[in-house]
């Protein structure tokens, strides 16, 4: 009798021991707080729609450059100085322009002096001529004197205006009043033909430059309205196609599109780095899209938590598409109508309870 009540008292530890085993395996989710989540449902876009890259540039803007080689002896501005159209803003040395101009002013004189007695005998063989006092051939040299006289006269006069065309280059002014920009020289530099050296713009108003390939460049139409998002604020601005490169020889395939930007105010700056969204002219194409932020990425596999009936997070793998804007599309692994999760108040994993947020 003790016997068999030792059996059975080790048989009811030995369940009672798996029962307490199974009630930790399970009680640990059971009893998880659950996750605060935010869900979207998404719909079919019924737009297709192509991004791509670009920089916000100043419309009106300006690098100056010499064709002059020189020492700079005089910087008027520094980066973020408001200048104004025609204001000296840098100086080269021009020792030699104006030794040129000084040989070029004697050679003037000169030639003025020699016209002035090729006119003197010009009028007075042409007094003697008319009385018959002058021969046929003294008149044509004389008139062939006086023509080449004149001739020297305008020849060292256009000189003068190359000097002094050539002293703008030493000399540079601000082509139309703006914002200094970049500045690439120092007093003491030598500057040499064709080198940047300032940079100006006329700020508050912007344009995006983008680039578009081969194969998509006849689906951007000029005068379409865009979506600009800029990637350092994240804003988005309208924009309106203004300008389509119609070559792309020198740019690898790659065809430069201007799109004007109505700013409203926004604080963007020439440099920023934007995406732009360009509608299709083509035939519209349905599209599921959801924001880049939801996308769970684990080696080479994209995924996004939906959540289930009984209100848990399940990990469902998906394939992505194009990217609009912050969105990406979504080729397959979710449909429309079918929420996802969009943002947690706590790590997410497959199972995991959810406390849906509306």
């Amino acid at each position: 009798m003790n016997t068999k009540l030792y059996i059975i008292g080790i048989l009811g530890a030995t369940s009672l021991f798996f029962s307490c085993g199974d009630s930790q395996e399970e009680n640990p989710t059971k009893k998880a707080a659950p996750v605060e989540v935010t869900v979207n449902t998404p719909t079919e876009s019924d737009q297709s729609f192509l991004t791509f890259s670009g920089k916000v540039e100043a419309v009106e803007n300006a690098t100056l450059s010499t064709r002059n080689m020189g020492y700079v002896t005089q910087i008027n501005a520094k980066v973020g100085d408001e200048v104004k159209k025609g204001e000296l803003l840098i100086a080269i040395n021009n020792a030699d322009l104006q030794a040129k101009r000084a040989q070029v002013n004697a050679g003037i004189t000169e030639a003025q002096a020699a016209f002035n007695n090729a006119r003197k005998d010009y009028e007075r063989y042409q007094a003697l001529f008319s009385k018959n006092s002058a021969t046929q051939k003294e008149m044509d040299d004389i008139t062939a004197r006086y023509e080449m006289a004149k001739a020297r006269l305008e020849a060292a006069r256009q000189q003068k205006n190359e000097i002094n065309a050539q002293f703008a280059y030493s000399n540079i002014t601000a082509p139309f009043s703006g914002v200094v920009t970049d500045k690439n020289v120092e007093v003491g530099d030598m500057a040499n033909p064709g080198m940047p050296l300032l940079r100006l713009q006329v700020p508050g108003n912007f344009e995006v430059r983008a680039s578009v390939p081969e194969s998509e460049i006849a689906s951007v139409t000029e005068g379409k309205k865009v979506e600009v998002l800029i990637k350092s604020s994240g804003e988005t601005l309208e924009g309106v196609v203004s300008e389509i490169s119609t070559s792309a020889s020198n740019s690898g395939g790659q065809y430069s599109v201007k799109i004007a930007l109505d700013q409203n105010n926004a604080e963007i700056y020439s440099g920023m780095y934007a995406s732009v969204q360009f509608p299709t002219t083509g035939d519209k194409t349905e599209m599921i899209l959801v924001p880049e932020t939801a996308i769970i990425n684990h080696g080479d596999l994209q995924g996004i938590y939906t959540p289930s009936e009984q209100n848990t997070a399940i990990l469902r793998w998906i394939r992505l598409g194009r990217k609009v804007g912050n969105k990406v599309e979504v080729l397959s692994g979710l449909s429309a109508g079918e929420s996802y999760i969009t943002s947690a108040e706590g790590k997410l994993y497959n199972g995991a309870n959810l406390s849906i947020q509306q």
